[in-house]
């Protein structure tokens, strides 16, 4: 006959199985609720107007910058044209942000805003004593401001409507520029 002898250990490895099974179907309830949270597919789509407004503002703001940095230099007799190049340059980026969520119910619409332009060129166009500045022009929603004999763009007041699936935001900004800002006026000879 076979002797079979139990150690004491082994009910200790039973008891920590068990412990484990009871601790699992514990958070069990836990991993089911956490799935429900995140796991429909509708959660990503739907987002606050706000947000993706914001999402928009900061995409416009990079263009913008991107679009000046692009243009900057031309003659201040020549800034109509300066002006052109900019609105040329910015628009495939303005197109892009404005058809980018579109798959997600998301519709953005930007456009210039000639009035804030021109009251952000009266209040702050760059200027003062240690700045040897011209004066800011803001034609159709673009400020140009002469700099050492040559045009630059400081800002764009643009105006952007977002519609989605939570509703519509509309929002008027205006985004400074870097462009000159790095530039040391030319001496006058």
């Amino acid at each position: 006959m076979v002797r079979v002898t139990r150690h004491a250990g082994a009910d200790r490895g039973q008891l920590v199985v068990l412990a484990a099974a009871l601790a699992a179907l514990a958070l069990l309830p836990v991993v089911f609720a956490y799935l429900q949270l995140g796991a429909h597919p509708d959660v990503a789509a739907r987002t606050e107007p706000g947000h993706e407004t914001d999402r928009v503002v900061r995409a416009l703001a990079r263009a913008v910058g991107n679009a000046s940095r692009a243009v900057a230099g031309d003659d201040w007799t020549n800034r109509t044209a300066t002006r052109s190049a900019f609105d040329r340059t910015l628009r495939p980026d303005r197109r892009g942000i404005e058809t980018a969520r579109l798959d997600r119910g998301v519709s953005v619409r930007v456009r210039r805003n000639a009035t804030v332009a021109a009251s952000w060129a009266d209040a702050s166009c760059p200027g003062g004593p240690n700045r040897q500045f011209g004066d800011c022009v803001a034609r159709d929603g673009v400020v140009l401001q002469e700099r050492a004999g040559e045009a630059y763009v400081v800002a764009v007041a643009l105006e952007v409507r977002v519609v989605g699936p939570s509703g519509r935001t509309t929002v008027v900004r205006v985004f400074e520029t870097a462009a000159g800002t790095t530039v040391t006026p030319r001496p006058a000879s």
